[in-house]
């Protein structure tokens, strides 16, 4: 289908003489043409279609722009203004829709020559049907998505004799050897917010009783583009409440191991929620640590004193994460050394561990890190 989108696309740039994107309802970016450089008649790029193209879709205040001038109600043709001083151009936009439903927008950036009310132009009525067209695969693909919601949340959470027959079905449908990453969004506070709307762009959404988080499997150009699953993270998020967080998994082929990358994703969705450098969005593969510190099933024993004093456990953090330099833990928590050097003893005696021994600090990190994702 991502062919048969793409002949689309170019149809109707050559159609109507402007370069073209077609973006799905949340903004994901499904297909563009060939674009002129600086200096030809076509107008160039402006930032929103850079921005929509390097980043496979748009930021949640573009989408809000483009949206108050009406297009996600529009039936037919209708133009955007531009806004110079933000540098922005006119577009044509042709809503995609079928079944009644805007499924998606063409964009064109055509430097405000085509009339979107010319009921007698010729090239404008042939764009219209292919706009048409599209909307009908995007409903498609809409529809076949939503059919593998079961199977993925089989293959995720069954029991391993229904697991089996979910895998080879999500195999059948993506092809064996296509990359796919899962997503875990995790809503902040009381859960998905109602109505909410999954992810659309190929996403295929699971929402799993009893779990924390929604399932979004994502399949991906290549194993080292994950522009898609970037995309459809942050319109997800978009729609979630405030302090929600998300986890990309390791990329893996099809629907292999499913479950465990499920486990990836999951723990890196919580520690985006709990690690601010990490949030709102962390990536498996950019955990380090973090990986130890959330498989462990609770802090040691023998570090729980220490969390009911939180003076000396950002003073452990801090220091532990400088490398166990007393001249950068100092300078970041803004004491002498000697004060430093006072509170480490004090860790050591509440503890019990030996803060100069490299296992005593690995147990002592990994714990405290541990109760930061568990609220421990």
């Amino acid at each position: 289908m991502r062919d048969e989108l793409q002949e689309l696309v170019d149809r109707v740039s050559a159609l109507l003489g402007a370069p073209a994107t077609l973006e799905d309802a949340d903004f994901t970016l499904l297909a563009f043409c060939a674009h002129p450089v600086e200096g030809e008649e076509t107008p160039v790029m402006d930032a929103v279609r850079t921005r929509s193209i390097l980043g496979r879709g748009s930021t949640p205040d573009t989408r809000r722009r483009f949206e108050d001038f009406g297009i996600a109600t529009a039936e037919g043709p209708l133009r955007t203004p531009g806004d110079p001083a933000a540098g922005i151009l006119t577009r044509l936009v042709l809503p995609v829709r079928h079944g009644g439903r805007t499924r998606g927008y063409l964009w064109l950036l055509d430097g405000g020559r085509t009339d979107p009310a010319a009921a007698d132009d010729p090239a404008l009525a042939g764009a219209v049907e292919l706009a048409a067209e599209a909307g009908r695969l995007l409903a498609e693909r809409e529809e076949d998505a939503g059919d593998l919601g079961r199977p993925l949340a089989t293959a995720l959470t069954g029991t391993p004799a229904a697991a089996g027959p979910a895998t080879a079905a999500l195999t059948a449908a993506w092809g064996a050897a296509t990359a796919v990453v899962l997503v875990a969004l995790r809503p902040a506070g009381a859960g998905l917010p109602s109505p909410w709307r999954a992810p659309a762009a190929g996403a295929v959404t699971a929402v799993l009783p009893g779990e924390d988080a929604v399932a979004v499997a994502v399949p991906l150009p290549g194993p080292a583009d994950l522009r898609p699953a970037v995309a459809v993270t942050a319109a997800a998020l978009a729609g979630l409440p405030p302090g929600s967080s998300a986890g990309l998994s390791a990329v893996g082929t099809a629907a292999d191991g499913l479950p465990g990358r499920w486990e990836q994703a999951r723990t890196a969705a919580r520690v985006a929620g709990a690690v601010p450098r990490f949030s709102p969005v962390a990536h498996w593969d950019e955990l380090g640590g973090w990986r130890i510190a959330a498989a462990l099933p609770g802090p040691d024993p023998a570090v729980r004193p220490l969390l009911a004093s939180p003076l000396l456990t950002t003073t452990a953090e801090t220091w532990l994460d400088a490398g166990c330099s007393v001249a950068r833990a100092s300078a970041a928590l803004h004491v002498h050394r000697q004060t430093l050097y006072a509170r480490l003893t004090r860790i050591g005696e509440l503890t019990g561990l030996d803060v100069a021994d490299g296992d005593a600090r690995l147990l002592l990190h990994a714990s405290l890190r541990n109760a930061r994702l568990t609220g421990g």
